[in-house]
Parts: C-alpha cells; structure tokens; sequence
C-alpha cells in the first residue's frame, strides 16, 4: 500500500469505476442531457470511486491480485515483464 504502483493501480480502478457509473447513469436516464440531475450524477460517480480505492486498501495485496497499472511510455512493455515468469 505504500508504493507508487499500488496508488497508480487504485487511481486507475477509480477513474474506471466512476466513468462506468457516470455511464450506466446517464444510459438508463435515455441520455437527455439537459435534463440530467449532474450533481446527483457525480455524487453517485465519486462515490463509487471512493468505494473502488477504499476496496483496494481494505484487500490484501491491492486492486486486483493480477492487476497492474498501465505501462507508461517509458517503457510500454513493463507490464509484458511483469507477467513473465
């Protein structure tokens, strides 16, 4: 929990986690955007967020057991090598 990876991994989870919540709200409110209740919509969004992180301190090891964060373009191949015996 006190590394850089494990942050990037949990801030990536989040900002997944709260994009498909904005998502499937906005979908099942047949996407009328000048009628969409935003604040409600971001609340419900950023609380699912909070939940995401709050789940990856809370589970030993991290976000995901296999789940790694997105290879920078540094080197694009760092999660290739992650995965490798």
């Amino acid at each position: 929990m006190t590394t850089w990876t494990f942050w990037r991994a949990t801030l990536e989870r989040a900002v997944r986690t709260a994009a498909q919540t904005l998502v499937a709200l906005l979908g099942a409110d047949a996407v009328d955007w000048l009628s969409v209740d935003w604040p409600a919509a971001l609340a419900t969004a950023g609380g699912a967020a909070l939940l995401a992180v709050l789940t990856a301190i809370a589970t030993p090891g991290g976000p995901g057991a296999t789940e790694t964060p997105t290879p920078t373009r540094d080197d694009p191949l760092a999660g290739w090598r992650a995965s490798r015996p």
